[in-house]
């Protein structure tokens, strides 16, 4: 399919997508607050500048979209037909340093968590909130995805 703008239109709208401060972020992050979770936002020092961070747990969440971090099997994962060929490479970047970003974490003793957009929704649910809350608590660690 072909695109339905042109070129200069998408460019200004691509440049606009933010990473920090996305809708899911701030709905996950006012629910986990309403649960008297505290936390820090995109800390610089470690890698990847995580979303959310527990210090107390040593643990981090990252709230990706499914888009630019493609979620498997996630009807959000569509991929652009013009330009194909530096989609495909920019996609794979993003998720090659994702999977980096976990690694470094992992080894300097961080708890990864890893919450998709479309399981957040428009206001996350009960279930979501209890299973992160779950995940803080816990001690197990390996990263864990929240679908």
């Amino acid at each position: 399919m072909a695109d339905i703008v042109k070129p200069e239109v998408r460019s200004r709208m691509m440049s606009r997508i933010r990473g920090r401060n996305t809708k899911p972020e701030i709905s996950l992050r006012k629910a986990l607050h309403r649960r008297g979770l505290r936390y820090r936002l995109n800390v610089r020092n470690l890698p990847g500048s995580p979303d959310i961070v527990f210090p107390k747990w040593k643990t981090v969440l990252f709230v990706h979209g499914c888009y630019w971090h493609r979620h498997p099997g996630c009807p959000k994962t569509t991929t652009p037909s013009s330009n194909a060929e530096f989609w495909a490479d920019k996609f794979e970047q993003n998720v090659e340093r994702d999977k980096r970003n976990v690694d470094d974490l992992l080894s300097s003793g961080w708890r990864v968590g890893i919450v998709w957009e479309c399981v957040i929704g428009h206001d996350p649910t009960e279930s979501l909130l209890d299973k992160i809350e779950v995940f803080l608590h816990g001690d197990d660690g390996r990263p864990q995805e929240f679908e």
